[in-house]
């Protein structure tokens, strides 16, 4: 029987008004598959027993779970569900970039490209694209809930989860992000955002507070969130494990209360992430569910929820909205309609997503005499380090998939225990080089630096791989290891012809960049990044991504230069609410990334929208179609001799009453050789605001702004000036 032929058979018994007698009725999963998710959320929690109701409000983590239960897999969340009532258990996976499933290795799932490499293709229809794949593969896996949407600012290039994110833009991260949960979504599979709000260092993340004025807060960080859910209406939002202000996010009344529901008017429900429930009192600030509660310190949404229900410390109605929100947001999903469809992946279809994805991300950010694209016809090249012959590199920790044929090596000696080693996506660079090249292509592994010079001393080209491991729970290093600085030089002067291929987790220094005349950042490609790298190196496939993230040209050019917290919190304590409390002040503001990088005059190594192609472009005639909201035009057209994608952005360089840059809008635009296209560009009259704290909006101020088109961040292309009068916006 079908879960809508289940739910249609109820019949509601409206005399059963004792818990006793509610607990000894056997209902399906409820009814009226035409009704709106809230009526029917309302009707079946009508049928609940307090019991079933505190039951649905704390979830387990199934990997420290005593006895697995036999329909729960060892992943991210498991709640049993509720047979009386036809509620099924429910499975919760990890993540963004593909089925996780919180460890297992080696399975069938396709591994998408980092988050960063993501946002590096500034396309939307792309996010939704993989969201699409990735909910699928969820169901097929056998899983409910898809723990994604990862939406947190880069403001710090250390962050060791920034492979995770979407960059250091709210309007960039915004809309890439809910393009993402809106794919997921579509497959029938509840998606969070997360991790609300400012989960911006790794390092102490239990215990650090992290410190905002409100303004910069709502222009920054909160914009992104807010921007991911009007456009994915993700069924739940995780909050995170810091504090923020001085309150623990999970527990705190101005993000999940004033801010989340009462300004952004929010249905669905918000879970903790795994440990960060504190206190019964985090029911009253806005918390709905106490997730992996065998990381916390006490199952707190458990017995001690009810006692205090029962002594009205907590209201009764509070209780029932905590239920209301989760099944409202399963039903919108339709998670409680559609059951997982165990059965084989469509794998080679699945990996296209990724590899189309790992390739327009890809960002070529020098090509010094065209080095780059690479003609079949070499007769030797040399391929050095990064374990090109295994593999791509991926990011580790909850987030990573790790398809069948995936490397792990060892764990460097230099990081925290029980953490594991990096894992090697089983596409080999290598191999697909091999595959393109008739003649010679040699590997060395860079371990040995005169080995590897005299292998590019006999090639045409050499093609030195390098990376960065970055990870969940541990801050990194934004550069290179010294060992392979030192080989980059030795080989670029060796061959004059070096290229550089980065997989990073984010912006790293390049002190040597100006002894190489090609670089290309992969970011971690996914699971079909070394097929993705080689058609990108050898023109198959012109590179079209661009910068998420700026690249500082020096340490003192970042807001922080390394971790706050590291010498209180240098291994994050397996008892989570042992990690010592210290704070950081985020002064910068709203200036995250590029616009502080623009307030403080800095010139960057490569700038926030930055990417080379094969071909070149050429930008005119920009102009105002509508001034409210504002919308302004340009025409793009493609003076070489490639086809090519050319993504003209939009910014606001100053307001009458401000002078802060930011990204405005963008748009993409695929031209064939002297094409030329116009394009229209909407723009959020939010971004042209500023958040008014003493009336609770925000405000466009009367007068003129100046706004400009361009290839990036530094690229002032095009400007003009648009005269808009006052008006305010409803947070």
């Amino acid at each position: 029987m079908s879960k809508a032929t289940r739910y249609a058979s109820l019949i509601v018994a409206m005399a059963l008004t004792s818990t006793s007698a509610l607990a000894q009725q056997v209902v399906p999963v409820a009814s009226h598959v035409q009704a709106s998710p809230d009526e029917r959320a309302a009707r079946l929690a009508e049928l609940m027993t307090r019991d079933e109701k505190i039951a649905l409000l704390h979830w387990h983590f199934p990997r420290n779970m005593r006895v697995l239960p036999a329909d729960a897999a060892p992943s991210g969340g498991y709640f049993a569900g509720l047979p009386r009532l036809g509620i099924p258990g429910l499975r919760e996976t990890d993540a963004s970039l593909g089925v996780a499933e919180n460890g297992p290795y080696g399975n069938d799932a396709t591994a998408l490209p980092s988050g960063a490499s993501l946002a590096a293709t500034w396309d939307p229809a792309m996010a939704r694209a993989g969201g699409t794949m990735v909910g699928k593969q969820t169901r097929q896996r056998g899983y409910n809930i898809l723990l994604a949407g990862g939406v947190n600012l880069v403001r710090d290039a250390y962050n060791g989860r920034n492979f995770e994110y979407l960059g250091e833009d709210p309007l960039l991260a915004g809309r890439m992000g809910g393009a993402s949960i809106a794919g997921i979504q579509s497959q029938h599979v509840p998606s969070t955002v997360k991790h609300f709000a400012l989960n911006a260092q790794e390092t102490g993340r239990h215990s650090i507070d992290a410190r905002i004025e409100e303004g910069a807060l709502r222009e920054s960080d909160l914009l992104a969130f807010q921007i991911a859910i009007e456009d994915g209406q993700p069924a739940s939002v995780m909050c995170a494990y810091n504090k923020v202000n001085g309150h623990y996010a999970c527990e705190n009344p101005d993000l999940l209360t004033h801010v989340l529901r009462t300004d952004w008017g929010y249905k669905g429900w918000v879970m903790s992430d795994w440990g960060a429930t504190h206190s019964v009192a985090a029911a009253n600030a806005g918390l709905d569910q106490q997730s992996g509660e065998e990381l916390d310190k006490d199952i707190y949404f458990g017995e001690p929820l009810k006692a205090a229900v029962l002594s009205g410390s907590v209201p009764q109605s509070r209780l029932d909205e905590m239920v209301h929100r989760i099944l409202r947001s399963l039903f919108a999903a339709g998670a409680l309609d559609k059951d997982p469809s165990p059965g084989p992946l469509d794998v080679l279809a699945d990996n296209a997503v990724a590899q189309r994805a790992a390739e327009a991300g890809i960002v070529l950010l020098k090509n010094d005499h065209g080095v780059l694209p690479l003609a079949a016809s070499a007769k030797q090249i040399a391929v050095i380090g990064g374990h090109a012959d295994i593999g791509v590199l991926s990011g580790g920790g909850s987030s990573q998939v790790i398809p069948a044929g995936s490397v792990r090596l060892p764990p460097p000696a230099n990081l925290p225990l029980p953490i594991k080693g990096p894992v090697y996506h089983p596409s080999p660079p290598l191999d697909a080089i091999k595959r393109r090249v008739p003649g010679t292509v040699s590997y060395s592994s860079g371990t040995d630096v005169a080995t590897a010079v005299e292998a590019a001393k006999r090639a045409d080209v050499a093609i030195v791989f390098a990376e960065q491991w970055a990870l969940e729970g541990v801050d990194v290093r934004p550069r290179l290891s010294e060992e392979q600085e030192t080989l980059i030089e030795a080989v670029a002067a060796a061959n004059p012809r070096t290229i550089i291929v980065l997989e990073t987790g984010g912006p790293i220094l390049m002190p040597w960049a100006d002894r190489v005349p090609g670089i290309v950042e992969a970011w971690y490609p996914g699971g079909q990044g070394g097929e993705a790298i080689a058609r990108i190196l050898f023109g198959e496939v012109n590179p079209s991504g661009r910068l998420p993230i700026t690249f500082a040209a020096t340490t003192k050019q970042m807001p922080r230069s390394a971790p706050k917290g590291l010498d209180l919190n240098p291994v994050q304590p397996r008892r989570f609410w042992e990690s010592r409390p210290f704070f950081v002040d985020y002064s910068e503001g709203s200036s995250v990334g590029y616009r502080w990088f623009s307030e403080k005059g800095y010139q960057p190594a490569f700038p926030f929208g930055y990417g080379l192609s094969y071909t070149n472009f050429d930008y005119s005639n920009l102009s105002v179609v509508v001034k409210n909201p504002l919308r302004v035009k340009l025409t793009i057209r493609n003076t070489g001799e490639r086809p090519g994608v050319e993504t003209p952005q939009l910014y606001l360089k100053r307001g009458p009453a401000r002078q802060q840059k930011r990204l405005i809008g963008w748009s993409k635009v695929a031209l064939r050789p002297s094409e030329s296209k116009t394009v229209e560009i909407v723009v959020d009259p939010r971004l042209l605001a500023n958040w008014d704290a003493n009336n609770h909006y925000w405000k466009v101020e009367s007068g003129s702004y100046e706004i400009f088109a361009g290839r990036n961040a530094d690229d002032p292309a095009l400007k003009l000036w648009a005269t808009l009068i006052a008006s305010t916006i409803k947070p």
